[in-house]
């Protein structure tokens, strides 16, 4: 019984049974791809479970209000300092205290500007 033997690579397949070769696509390629990293979880994000909101990437699970940990969409949610809130919870706060930075555990901004004019000593009466 003859053994069948199979070309190793396309151009023996074309020196041996005179056809056409077999082309890869230049546009494959074995490279490792940039693993993204989830903002929340730190975790590696898949194509098929990638979000992005405000140029950040998230899993479609991490993606959630920072108050009452519901799942938020790109539809629902508000952004303020890198820090993502369902928009009733955004509302919230913000009335709460009548101002973003008060409202959300920051100082006033207007009291950085106080601070500077002390330290200066150009404070008007």
């Amino acid at each position: 019984m003859a053994r069948l033997r199979l070309p190793a690579c396309p151009k023996e397949a074309k020196n041996n049974s005179g056809g056409s070769t077999v082309q890869r696509s230049k546009s494959f390629s074995l490279k490792a791809q940039v693993k993204e990293m989830c903002t929340a979880c730190q975790k590696t994000v898949y194509p098929m479970e990638r979000l992005v909101a405000d140029k950040f990437v998230f899993h479609n699970a991490c993606f959630c209000c920072k108050h009452c940990h519901a799942k938020l969409s790109l539809g629902s949610y508000a952004a303020l300092h890198g820090e993502f809130y369902c928009k009733p919870h955004f509302q919230q706060l913000f009335k709460s205290k009548g101002n973003y930075d008060e409202g959300f555990g920051r100082k006033q901004h207007k009291e950085l500007w106080v601070h500077k004019e002390v330290e200066s000593g150009t404070k008007t009466a």
